[in-house]
């Protein structure tokens, strides 16, 4: 009776392990890629930031470029190409010479404003 009972898990515990032991990869996801494009800029004089980036795509090739103004004065551009076979794939250039000033001016500062609540909606009448 022992003998049959063992015998009987051996067979559920061979059974439920997996036929492929050493983990093939099942099949893998298809992803749709569809083309697209866009660009976008931000310039903000008062703050100093300087950023804008282009990028499409043709579904299987992403090309793009996107721009900084770096702190001393230089602006980096990067211009990349990335797909499946060849990876990401980046050239970094820069433009103007980096400047160092002895003195520096007094940090920026937001002055404070006070908080004046709004109503949302202008009521039709008062009471």
């Amino acid at each position: 009776m022992i003998f049959k009972l063992v015998m009987v898990m051996v067979v559920g515990v061979a059974m439920a392990a997996p036929e492929d032991l050493y983990g093939a990869p099942g099949p893998q996801p298809v992803y749709n890629q569809i083309p697209y494009n866009f660009e976008y800029g931000v310039k903000d004089e008062y703050a100093g930031t300087d950023f804008s980036q282009a990028e499409e795509s043709d579904g299987k090739t992403v090309t793009g470029s996107y721009t900084v103004q770096l702190p001393d004065g230089r602006k980096q551009t990067v211009t990349y190409v990335a797909d499946d076979y060849g990876g990401y794939r980046a050239e970094v250039s820069y433009y103007g010479e980096a400047q160092y000033p002895y003195e520096y001016g007094p940090p920026i500062t937001f002055k404070p404003q006070p908080y004046q609540p709004q109503p949302s909606y202008k009521p039709p009448y008062q009471r």
